[in-house]
């Protein structure tokens, strides 16, 4: 089995790569979602991440609110840390496990797992190939402000802390530009989905 990883900056269109590769008959693992779902009540991040940061990070329902706990380690890298160690463990043994089940179903196929800080951690390693989903900044601002209800003042405060994609695509084995139509990003995602079919695995 191939693993491919997929990453980008804040909108700028590594979900639609995703879905589209996915279609395409990848099978696709969305750290995103995984970090939901670890973070659910009863799930294997909920206790630890109440006890470090507090009830107050809970809804009516006793369900951790993302945007609440978001807030208290938006601007505090150490808090953002804790609450990484407490996450991502979990995540990655989630994709270990997803990976492991496509691999017996597929042999021969194709994974993709979509993250957002794969450069960043250093994971990228761990792929066989990386595609790095670029546009400009700020067809990022437009779209998070319009995907997110933000501010753009709070769009930028997020890009200042993400790695520039200009750096990010230094690492990339195949580079997808969204800045376009949508019919130019779903060409180059099939050229780059061509071109990962014929990598002897």
């Amino acid at each position: 089995m191939l693993k491919v990883g997929l990453t980008g900056g804040l909108a700028s269109g590594k979900s639609f790569v995703g879905q589209h590769l996915a279609a395409l008959g990848c099978s696709l693992i969305q750290a995103d979602e995984l970090g939901h779902a670890v973070l659910a009540r009863g799930a294997e991040a909920y206790a630890g991440v109440v006890r470090e940061f507090g009830p107050a990070i809970l809804d009516g329902e006793g369900n951790i609110d993302r945007r609440k706990l978001a807030a208290l380690v938006f601007d505090q890298p150490e808090r953002l840390a804790v609450l990484n160690r407490l996450v991502h463990p979990a995540v990655f043994r989630r994709e270990e496990q997803l990976l492991a089940e496509f691999a017996a179903r597929e042999p021969r196929g194709i994974a993709v797992i979509e993250a957002a800080i794969l450069v960043e951690t250093g994971r990228y390693r761990n792929f066989d190939r990386l595609i790095v989903v670029v546009c400009s900044e700020e067809q990022q601002i437009q779209r998070a402000m319009k995907r997110d209800h933000l501010l753009e003042s709070e769009v930028r405060a997020r890009l200042s802390r993400q790695m520039p994609l200009a750096e990010k695509r230094r690492f990339a084995d195949f580079v997808i530009d969204t800045s376009g139509k949508k019919e130019d990003t779903l060409r180059q995602t099939h050229e780059v989905h061509e071109a990962l079919r014929r990598i002897e695995i």
